[in-house]
């Protein structure tokens, strides 16, 4: 509640309808169309991947940041979305933490206990 900034990380559910634009080598758009089940599932990648960007240039310049899960995306629609084809992936909190209130970095998973070589 304390931090300065606070970030809905968002996809546009109509992402395909700027290809023609981002992407002019064809057709892409057509790609999309008609198949609600990939634009959810490239939408929600790629806003993720966005998302991930953000916070490392985010940490990059010194930031700290408190991504989000958990919340009610029905009230974020409903207070930020609601004329818009976008929906809300994450929430991500930004700013400068007190150093005496933050956790230090916790544990991670070893590289064998995380990762398949196949």
């Amino acid at each position: 509640m304390t931090a300065p900034v606070t970030v809905l990380i968002c996809h546009d559910m109509k992402f395909y309808d700027q290809l023609p634009q981002l992407f002019p080598h064809g057709d892409a758009r057509s790609w999309f169309t008609g198949s609600p089940e990939l634009i959810e599932e490239t939408a929600m990648r790629n806003g993720s991947l966005a998302g991930g960007y953000l916070i490392m240039a985010a940490r990059a310049l010194g930031l700290d940041c408190g991504p989000l899960s958990g919340f009610d995306a029905g009230e974020i629609t409903e207070a930020f979305l609601k004329d818009t084809d976008w929906k809300v992936n994450f929430i991500c909190n930004l700013g400068y933490g007190d150093p005496k209130k933050i956790w230090d970095r916790l544990p991670r998973l070893s590289f064998e206990d995380a990762c398949v070589l196949a």
